[in-house]
């Protein structure tokens, strides 16, 4: 099974969200066939993006979860019930040992999601990270590993 990955920015431009789409459909579209499955820590933006693409795309989902409280840091509630649904429609869960979510533990999920998928989709304005665990450490982190890493963003555009 080829298991695919993602890390991103939580807020991504609206003037990008049809290209990031699209690029993440053309990813699990181009893989070469066969089964599929999809790591994401279901954070708002990139990941929950990721997630629905990879849902429709007929790919198994694995939720990666930071920590106990990780439900906590979602304040808006439509956010959180998407978090929800998505968790539901996951095929595996993977909960990491932390009881709250800190940079460690987003890091770490992070890790997990770079250290078990072939590919990592990085919607990523590359940029250093803002805290530990964001996405620029999680693509050095992926690099260094070896693991392909694609970007997902067009240049010239900021992230707010």
């Amino acid at each position: 099974m080829k298991r695919i990955g993602v890390t991103g920015h939580r807020n991504i431009p609206g003037e990008l969200h049809a290209y990031v789409r699209a690029a993440i459909r053309a990813a699990f579209h181009g893989h070469g066939g066969g089964a599929l499955e999809a790591l994401s820590s279901l954070a708002v933006g990139a990941d929950t993006l990721f997630a629905d693409i990879a849902l429709a795309c007929g790919a198994e989902l694995t939720v990666v979860v930071p920590s106990d409280d990780y439900e906590d840091g979602f304040a808006d509630p439509a956010e959180l019930a998407r978090y929800r649904a998505l968790k539901d429609r996951a095929t595996r869960e993977v909960r990491l040992s932390f009881a709250h979510a800190t940079d460690e533990a987003y890091y770490a999920a992070g890790a997990y999601i770079a250290d078990n998928c072939d590919r990592l989709l990085a919607v990523w304005d590359g940029r250093p990270a803002r805290g530990r665990g964001g996405t620029g450490d999680i693509v050095h982190y992926a690099r260094t590993l070896g693991k392909p890493v694609t970007v997902i963003w067009r240049d010239g555009v900021a992230r707010p």
